[in-house]
């Protein structure tokens, strides 16, 4: 539920008061009576990382695909190394 800010054009004081969306706005003090006026405050949060939701939250796929693309550091050797074939070949009978 939404937080929002009112003052009091009599009384000057200022108050917080959880509301939703769809409800009306208040207009009467309840401290002295006077006229209420709803204020525009900053959001109580903050949106960090890149913005783009494919690199902050990718999934395991993509994860893998971003590993690959990645450049080789500088202590590991460059040279690829050739790994046995595994594969079974198929015999003609």
């Amino acid at each position: 539920m939404p937080v929002y800010e009112y003052e009091c054009t009599k009384c000057n004081e200022q108050f917080e008061v959880m509301q939703k969306i769809t409800d009306d706005p208040l207009t009467k003090c309840s401290s002295c009576g006077g006229e209420l006026k709803k204020l525009i405050t900053n959001t109580s949060f903050v949106l960090k990382g890149s913005g783009w939701y494919v690199t902050d939250y990718p999934s395991a796929d993509r994860k893998k695909a971003m590993e690959t693309k990645k450049p080789a550091t500088a202590g590991k050797d460059s040279k690829s190394e050739k790994k046995p074939d595994t594969k079974k070949k198929a015999v003609n009978a």
